[in-house]
């Protein structure tokens, strides 16, 4: 399958179509019609991972924003000391680390109340992290310019893969609405 009109081999975007399919009773896993509550529970775990795999694509493009920012400039001085750049660069340490704090957080919770109850944590961070990586990206993509969405650099390749975490494992809006209604219940 495509994805931002690129073959997204190998990593497993395709399409799948089971026609009359028959599960012999001696391989049914749990029980028959529980299936969704099987895959409920590798999600917890796998967005953990997400997240902390995407911490690691801002920790990078973060470095790259501030190589380049010290290596490139223009008007007679390094790009980090033009405009609001120390802003960019703090802000973008600031998020990184917050979203890093959260998915320890999250990774905490599943361990000690569980990953049902951990729900909200983990919707949290995804949302959280997924946002904060693209934005550090789009960033250091701004301190590169052209050269930033080239085949040069890593950035337009890294902010593709990212982009498509916010729909992987369930959109943002799901999230949020998980999130939202975990909070509700505390003042219902």
């Amino acid at each position: 399958m495509y994805v931002f009109g690129k073959d997204d081999a190998p990593h497993g975007h395709m399409h799948i179509k089971l026609d009359n399919v028959r599960v012999p009773k001696d391989n049914i896993i749990l029980g028959e019609g529980r299936g969704f509550e099987i895959s409920q529970g590798r999600l917890g775990p796998g967005r953990i991972h997400h997240c902390m795999r995407s911490i690691g694509v801002a920790e990078r493009a973060l470095e790259l924003l501030c190589k380049r920012a010290l290596s490139r400039t223009a008007f007679g001085k390094p790009l980090a000391e033009l405009g609001g750049n120390y802003d960019v660069i703090a802000d973008s340490r600031i998020e990184l680390d917050m979203c890093r704090l959260a998915v320890l957080k999250a990774a905490y919770m599943m361990d000690t109340i569980g990953n049902k109850e951990a729900r909200k944590y983990i919707s949290a961070i995804k949302v959280a992290v997924p946002n904060m990586t693209l934005k550090v990206i789009d960033r250091a993509i701004q301190i590169y310019g052209a050269l930033g969405v080239s085949q040069d650099t890593p950035l337009a390749a890294m902010w593709t893969g990212q982009r498509t975490l916010r729909l992987a494992d369930g959109p943002d809006e799901v999230h949020r609405r998980v999130i939202a209604r975990e909070e509700l219940k505390q003042y219902q």
